[in-house]
């Protein structure tokens, strides 16, 4: 199965398109469909209305830097406190499966959480900004 070690960087550039499509969509709903909704909706939950500028930099800019690549890991830890605040303020009363239910936002989360652990990989431009750092010294 060593082949299949040669297509890791795929498989991070996967997890790095989608989560961030996915976080573009919805972001780009907060960001040009009614901003005021997402104010409300963050203080109805319990959070000072300017949380919503967070949460829709985190989704729309967020996304976008997610699928370049770029600030993957620091990306990544805003959007696993998004989703997890997502799932403990809003889905978890609806249960795992079914309408408005957490598992979709799980599976988000867990993806973020990889990227933390993984970043963007050598497809990203994270990757390439740094590997053309200059190397110190020994």
């Amino acid at each position: 199965m060593r082949y299949l070690d040669r297509l890791q960087p795929l498989a991070l550039l996967a997890l790095r398109v989608v989560i961030g499509v996915i976080m573009v969509g919805h972001g780009y709903q907060k960001v040009f469909g009614g901003f005021s909704h997402v104010q409300d909706l963050v203080h109805r939950i319990g959070f000072p209305e300017f949380f919503a500028y967070l949460l829709a930099a985190t989704e729309f800019g967020g996304g976008i830097l997610m699928m370049l690549g770029l600030l993957t890991r620091f990306v990544a830890v805003a959007m696993l406190i998004d989703m997890s605040v997502a799932i403990w303020k809003v889905h978890w009363p609806n249960g795992l499966i079914g309408r408005a239910g957490y598992e979709f936002p799980l599976c988000m989360a867990v993806i973020a959480f990889s990227l933390i652990f993984f970043g963007g990989g050598p497809l990203s431009l994270d990757h390439l900004l740094t590997s053309g750092a200059p190397k110190p010294k020994k």
